[in-house]
């Protein structure tokens, strides 16, 4: 008989900051000042403080325009978590959710000149993880600290 060792992490995720923004594009720029304090207080250098401003606030653009349709009525939540490796910005939104798996390469020829749908592309690509939960309500950002 063989052992058989299964690893695991256990995730000491710790939520380090939390806010609730009515859907209305003015408010980014309460998000830009919630990145700011994070970036500050977890040292993170300049180049990886641009990735993360870009990838959150797209998102929680997405969040406003896409998942909550502009209505006021409608919240933005915007969580963020860190463990000893990693630190984690959750975007939420009160929307339908959207087919994440099937979205169109913004790459492609016949989508090189479109204006819209390049958000997710610059936020996978600006991030070291993006996932999503809840049917894509919501969004999950992650940045590796071993870039900081």
């Amino acid at each position: 008989m063989n052992d058989l060792t299964i690893k695991f992490k256990m995730s000491n995720t710790t939520v380090i900051e939390r806010l609730v923004i009515p859907s209305d594009l003015s408010n980014v720029s309460l998000v830009e000042s919630l990145i700011d304090k994070v970036c500050a207080d977890l040292n993170i250098n300049e180049d990886l403080y641009g990735n993360v401003l870009i990838a959150v606030t797209e998102a929680v653009n997405n969040a406003i325009i896409h998942g909550n349709a502009f209505n006021v009525d409608k919240s933005v939540i915007v969580e963020v978590n860190q463990d000893d490796e990693s630190f984690t910005f959750r975007v939420t939104d009160e929307g339908a959710g959207f087919d994440y798996m099937n979205l169109p390469d913004p790459t492609a020829p016949e989508n090189i000149e479109k204006e819209n749908g390049r958000g997710i592309f610059l936020i996978q690509n600006l991030s070291d993880c993006l996932d999503f939960e809840e049917n894509g309500k919501v969004a999950v950002i992650t940045f590796d600290k071993e870039n900081a």
